[in-house]
């Protein structure tokens, strides 16, 4: 991963104490909240229901072992002892003290961590593929891009005031693992016929009150003319973004006004002001380059004996196996997805202690690698075969075992009414009952790819447009009800999903999401996935099943 030099690491401690002296001036009631609140949002802090929460940055969702030990510790030291991890792959603390939020800034300046642009109309977090490096699909390791986004658009004075936030995701394999084209841009990369390197550019993706899925406006643009071409994009996002309504701001909305082809054309058109010069030296890109060379693999063989003797000897690891580990690039290894959803438990959450486990089988077993996913899971993306049933063993005796990886229980939720200000409706709760419904490892099998996402608003922060089963918290006169989609995907083959029916009430969303499984299972053919049953025939057996079961 990208190491900080002496000038990043002096600038997160200026923009540290500068912090520090803002928070001093509304606590001595120098500054009010209405004046303070850009400037905390600037630095990733959030006023919700309870208390303060901080969103820590993870650029393309990377950590080293001494960064997740930090967040450990901060966790444990200065907010309930544990973390929870976002589909931005960012962490939040969720019951912070204003007073604190400047140690806590310091603690992660250490680390090379800081919150700054996790809030605000501004580029937020770059994402990437989870597997990067690790994976034999992808054509580059797309996080040497991310980086490079990161460290262009890190306070860009032209950037920082858009008329709306801002995300962008880059992937480099056929199998999306960013959900890139929800994005305001995606990055799609390429390898032209003549070995050069290039990106497909999808822009204006975004779920919340109107979801869009990306469009595509330059099938391949040169690699080296990446960062002139995003600034582009969003000067003509800058030049007409409606900034008098805020639900309309964002770039998804502009391009559906103009259409695709006359938001291309303009982005063109202000492209070429600029001039056909590359964007980055050499130098400087062989530089971030450098931060990412490959890791040094042992040559091993591709059967590992321990490895075929464990699964062989003990089902449990078995199952694991089957769901939680994924090919390598490199014989002799493989990549293990660590859940964070076990049954009963919050989405994405992980305590301090289970972070200090997973930071110590990163040292020990992972090369020092560890990644966070969009999904709200975590990854160790270098493993060896022969060290799997150790990790294994680790990670079951912390509560991190859990063998359910796109499984029907692998749920993505946002923290929804029990944290935000914003939400209608529980999102919490509502996962924990429907991985209980599912709480037996066989069926859920059985059931195979399912993806359940959950919103307790329609900011969308659960990704619920995009489920397989998506379902929102809404809010009808003071009670809390839930509207399910069916059909959407955030992969490859991004789509939004289809309305089932009407709003069902807080106690029947469990009941109706088993029906919609049952339902499922009966209707399949061969080899189908939820998905693919679904897109076959079509909402109506889903919705009579739901239906006459409420009714």
């Amino acid at each position: 991963m990208y190491q900080y030099d002496r000038i990043d690491k002096d600038f997160l401690g200026d923009r540290s104490a500068e912090f520090r002296c803002q928070v001093a001036r509304r606590l001595s009631g120098e500054l009010s909240e209405d004046q303070f609140k850009p400037l905390r949002l600037r630095n990733g802090l959030y006023l919700q229901l309870h208390a303060y929460m901080l969103r820590v940055a993870i650029p393309y969702g990377s950590l080293n072992p001494a960064q997740l030990r930090k967040l450990a510790w901060i966790g444990r030291t200065y907010d309930k002892g544990y973390g929870h991890f976002t589909t931005r792959t960012n962490l939040q603390f969720h019951w912070i003290k204003l007073a604190d939020a400047p140690d806590i800034m310091d603690h992660l300046a250490s680390v090379d961590m800081h919150a700054m642009q996790t809030s605000g109309n501004c580029i937020r977090n770059v994402t990437a593929d989870p597997y990067a490096g690790a994976t034999a699909e992808e054509i580059d390791d797309p996080r040497v891009w991310a980086e490079v986004i990161r460290q262009w658009s890190t306070v860009h004075p032209e950037f920082s005031w858009l008329p709306r936030k801002f995300k962008i995701a880059v992937t480099a394999a056929a199998k999306d693992r960013t959900a890139a084209k929800t994005h305001d841009i995606g990055l799609n990369l390429k390898r032209a016929r003549d070995g050069s390197l290039g990106f497909e550019v999808m822009v204006g993706g975004g779920l919340g009150r109107m979801p869009y899925i990306g469009q595509t406006i330059r099938e391949f643009l040169p690699a080296k003319r990446l960062l002139s071409y995003l600034e582009a994009i969003l000067r003509v996002y800058n030049r007409h973004g409606r900034r008098d309504n805020i639900h309309k701001a964002r770039i998804k909305v502009l391009v559906a006004a103009l259409g695709r082809e006359e938001f291309a054309r303009q982005v063109e058109a202000e492209w070429e002001k600029v001039g056909a010069e590359p964007d980055l030296p050499d130098t400087e890109l062989a530089r971030i380059r450098g931060a990412f060379a490959p890791k040094t693999f042992e040559t091993l063989p591709a059967v590992s004996e321990a490895f075929e003797t464990a699964k062989a000897a003990t089902p449990a690891f078995a199952r694991f196996v089957r769901n939680n580990l994924k090919p390598h690039k490199v014989a002799g290894y493989g990549i293990i997805e660590v859940s964070l959803k076990a049954i009963g438990e919050t989405p994405g959450d992980a305590s301090a202690e289970q972070m200090e486990v997973i930071a110590d089988l990163a040292e020990r077993y992972g090369q020092g690698d560890i990644r966070v996913t969009h999904e709200q899971n975590l990854v160790l993306p270098h493993v060896k075969l022969d060290d799997a049933p150790a990790v294994w063993a680790a990670l079951a005796q912390a509560g991190l075992a859990t063998p359910n990886m796109n499984l029907v229980s692998d749920i993505i939720a946002c923290p929804g009414l029990d944290y935000c200000a914003l939400a209608n409706a529980r999102s919490i709760s509502v996962a924990q009952h429907i991985a209980e419904k599912f709480a037996d490892q066989d069926r859920a099998e059985r059931v195979g790819e399912l993806k359940v996402k959950i919103s307790g608003c329609i900011n969308a922060c659960g990704h619920h447009h995009v489920g397989h089963i998506g379902i929102l918290g809404v809010d009808k006169k003071g009670e809390e009800f839930y509207q399910l989609t069916l059909g959407g995907s955030g992969a490859e083959d991004a789509a939004v999903g289809q309305a089932l029916g009407p709003a069902l009430p807080y106690d029947r969303v469990a009941d109706a999401v088993d029906t919609i499984v049952e339902t499922y299972l009966r209707e399949r053919q061969d080899g189908e996935r939820f998905l693919d049953t679904f897109r076959r025939t079509g909402v109506a057996p889903f919705k009579e099943a739901v239906y006459a079961d409420v009714h």
